[in-house]
């Protein structure tokens, strides 16, 4: 069964004989008796009753007969959502986003559903490795990702740059300060979890290395950030951490939260090498608006 032949039913059905609908149909008469047979013999039934006066639809072709209009709307409707899937106004965004800071990310998402309506964006939360590999293999359209200064096979399109926060005793002398450099902070025990994300560790380790010679002097485990600074503020052992901001910036008892002023983290998006495809041109749109 081909659509045309369908189309060929339908207009038969409609105009109330072969030579109308061809007339209609803008082919000869012959074209739409021959696929009409063929669609009959395929379907085993007799579409029309036809008579040297008039041709009108059998018992079996006046039951098929909205199944098949139905098919030719559903074809048209699959068609017009491929054109706007082309276009990038529908179609699906399969992203992996990050978290924070602030509202960012639903900024971004807000600008999506006002430049794009109908495109559907399905999030993702996936460890860093994982999500680059994700898009790799083109399971993901694009992932955000912080503090990864490359990636093989991807390109990394810069967005922003957040600031990052240093975590000690209120009790220290270096809490004294209103902003810290991570060359003060170098003797000071650091947790700093290097599991969990990796990018990070490596940033940090690699900025202590350029500014005081060395690397971290490894402190107690970091777990998550409440847990982290709550052990800081009641450790009898003076130590450190440093982080970004997600959901605003902490505030825990005996804790003293300082900005960074040597080192900020990178937030980039991570895409296959060429063009953008529509999709992705409408993420980098909202993107850029959100940073305006």
């Amino acid at each position: 069964m081909e659509l045309r032949q369908l189309r060929y039913f339908v207009a038969v059905a409609e105009e109330g004989g072969f030579g109308k609908a061809a007339e209609s149909l803008g082919i000869v008469q012959s074209a739409v008796s021959q696929q009409i047979r063929r669609l009959e013999r395929e379907w085993g039934v007799v579409l029309f009753e036809r008579t040297t006066r008039r041709v009108g639809l059998s018992g079996a072709g006046e039951r098929l007969l909205p199944e098949a209009r139905a098919v030719l709307a559903a074809a048209e409707q699959t068609s017009r959502v491929a054109a706007d899937v082309t276009a990038g106004d529908d179609g699906i965004l399969r992203l992996a986003a990050v978290n924070g800071p602030g509202d960012r990310i639903d900024r971004v998402l807000g600008e999506l559903a006002t430049g794009a309506p109908h495109l559907q964006v399905r999030l993702h939360r996936l460890p860093v490795v994982r999500r680059l590999a994700a898009v790799r293999a083109g399971e993901l359209d694009a992932a955000l990702v912080r503090a990864v200064p490359r990636a093989p096979g991807l390109e990394l399109l810069l967005l922003w740059n957040d600031p990052l926060y240093v975590a000690l005793p209120e009790s220290h002398p270096l809490a004294a300060e209103q902003a810290l450099r991570l060359e003060q902070l170098a003797c000071l025990p650091l947790r700093l979890a290097p599991g969990g994300n990796p990018p990070f560790h490596e940033l940090v380790t690699g900025a202590l290395h350029a500014a005081a010679g060395s690397g971290p002097v490894p402190g107690p485990p970091f777990t998550d950030l409440r847990a982290t600074l709550a052990a800081i503020g009641t450790a009898r052992a003076p130590s450190w951490t440093l982080f970004y901001e997600v959901r605003g910036v902490p505030s825990v008892p005996r804790v003293a939260v300082r900005p960074l002023t040597d080192l900020a983290v990178s937030t980039s998006l991570a895409v296959r090498p060429g063009p953008p495809g529509p999709v992705l041109r409408h993420l980098l749109r909202a993107l850029h608006a959100v940073e305006r």
